[in-house]
């Protein structure tokens, strides 16, 4: 029979890596019937109590499983969405929805991309070519295109490319170089799933949010947490997430998490996008921790 007491989050309960931590969680869990026989239930746990667990089962329901009956247990990474599988150009084209006048221009297979100051700076992400594949014209040719439509706008020339791939090894004979920091992982995550899980983490604190069409700004505790959420069909795209310094480790930016997830599934959005920087360990620890799945890393290239 298993030892069945509660751990505490983080750790294991007996043979299974099981507890109250993982509310909120993908999970495998082989527990006996009332014949003897062993079965095995996956889904997500939805709760854990003193003698048993709430498992919602992917299609068919939840199910309550005393502890004293589970044999073996463990987290297991989320189901892939289907959205992890389409590619990053068609991921990053999302981003295009964060501001509300951006100008796009075609270049072979590449986009070039001119926004306005958001939050008071130009941002990467909204001025630079997204070029995620071969440009479908010469090589030569679509640097060229790039640093002249840059150069016009009086920018450095800027390219959003998958961090180690053919095109930043093909650019970089061509004058086009690491940025040298902003690496960042595009991650998704089922929005419905996401919810859950930081439902069941988030504390309860007031949030105002101030509504535009297709966007949502939240703030908690008079500023001292705050996200914003925009709207690219069903997808929704999180960012701007930040919790004062002398404010966190309270659960604040889950709160604040919960609140743009909240509002994206009320509008039907089916697939959450956040970028994250490769250098935000803690950011990423919280992100991962409600079902966030890195489905590309970015690299900025500036021209020299």
């Amino acid at each position: 029979m298993p030892d069945t007491s509660e751990p505490h989050p983080g750790e294991t309960t007996g043979r299974h890596a099981l507890g109250p931590h993982v509310v909120g969680q993908r999970v495998v869990v082989r527990h006996l019937l009332p014949d003897g026989r062993a079965t095995d239930v996956l889904g997500t746990c939805t709760a854990w109590g003193a003698d048993s667990l709430t498992v919602d089962r992917e299609g068919h329901g939840p199910v309550t499983i005393p502890l004293a009956e589970v044999v073996t247990g463990k987290p297991v990474p989320p189901r892939a969405s289907v959205r992890a599988r389409v590619s990053a150009q068609e991921v990053e084209r999302h981003v295009s929805a964060l501001w509300s006048s951006i100008t796009t221009e075609p270049l072979g297979e590449w986009l070039l991309r001119a926004s306005p100051p958001h939050g008071g700076r130009l941002r990467r992400r909204g001025n630079s070519a997204l070029a995620m594949h071969e440009p479908g014209i010469g090589w030569a040719d679509a640097a060229w295109g790039v640093r002249r439509f840059y150069d016009a706008l009086d920018q450095t020339p800027t390219v959003q490319v998958q961090r180690d791939s053919l095109v930043e090894r093909t650019l970089a004979p061509l004058g086009f170089e690491p940025m040298g920091d902003g690496d960042a992982h595009a991650q998704l995550a089922s929005v419905a799933r996401a919810l859950r899980s930081v439902r069941s983490l988030a504390p309860d604190v007031p949030a105002e949010l101030e509504e535009a069409p297709g966007s949502v700004t939240v703030s908690l505790g008079s500023g001292v947490a705050s996200g914003r959420g925009v709207l690219s069909g069903d997808w929704l795209l999180v960012e701007s997430l930040a919790v004062d310094p002398a404010h966190r480790r309270r659960g604040l930016a889950t709160a604040v998490l919960a609140e743009v997830l909240d509002w994206g599934a009320s509008l039907g959005a089916t697939t959450a996008l956040l970028h994250v920087e490769t250098a935000n360990p803690g950011a990423i620890a919280l992100y991962e921790r409600h079902g966030f799945v890195t489905h590309h890393t970015n690299r900025y290239l500036v021209a020299r």
